[in-house]
C-alpha cells in the first residue's frame, strides 16, 4: 500500500491529493524523513518509523505557517488541489534553502505542477514565506 493510500483511507489525513499517481505532479508530496517525496510511489512500510509532515501538521493551532499565510497573502491558491503539494514541497525547499531567490525557488519547486498557473503567486510566497520564517514580516 502507498503512502497515499495509508493516509487518506486509514489516517484521514487527506490534504495529500492523488492526481497522477504517478509521481509527476507534485500534489501528494508530504516530507518524510526531512526529505519531499511523493507520497503517491513511496511505501507505506518504507515510511514507518520515520517522522511524516503533512499539511495537517503544519500550522501551530489558530495560527497558520508563514508558508500557508504567505500562500494565502499572495493569491497562490486558485482550484487549490496543488496546493498542499506545493506547500509540503516549498517547506521542504525552505528547511534546505532558507533564503532562496525568486530563480531558486522556480527551479526547487520544479516538480510540482499546477493546472491554474499560479506560479507566479506561488513563487513570490516562498520567497515570502522565508523572509517570514527568519523573523522578517509576517512574524
Amino acid at each position: 500500500m502507498t503512502l497515499l493510500d495509508t493516509m487518506r483511507n486509514h489516517l484521514d489525513l487527506t490534504a495529500a491529493k492523488r492526481v497522477c499517481d504517478r509521481g509527476t505532479c507534485g500534489a501528494c508530496t508530504v516530507i518524510v524523513n526531512g526529505k519531499a517525496v511523493y507520497s503517491c510511489t513511496t511505501l507505506a512500510v518504507d515510511a514507518q518509523g520515520k517522522p511524516i509532515q503533512t499539511l495537517e501538521g503544519l500550522n501551530a493551532g489558530a495560527t497558520p505557517h508563514p508558508i500557508s499565510q504567505a500562500f494565502v497573502n499572495n493569491d497562490a491558491q486558485q482550484c487549490g488541489y496543488c496546493t498542499p503539494g506545493f506547500v509540503m514541497a516549498s517547506k521542504a525547499f525552505l528547511d534546505r534553502n532558507p533564503n532562496p531567490t525568486y530563480e531558486q525557488v522556480k527551479e526547487g519547486l520544479g516538480g510540482n505542477l499546477c493546472r491554474c498557473g499560479t506560479y507566479m503567486g506561488i513563487r513570490r510566497a516562498v520567497v515570502e514565506a522565508a523572509q517570514a520564517m527568519k523573523g522578517g514580516k509576517n512574524g
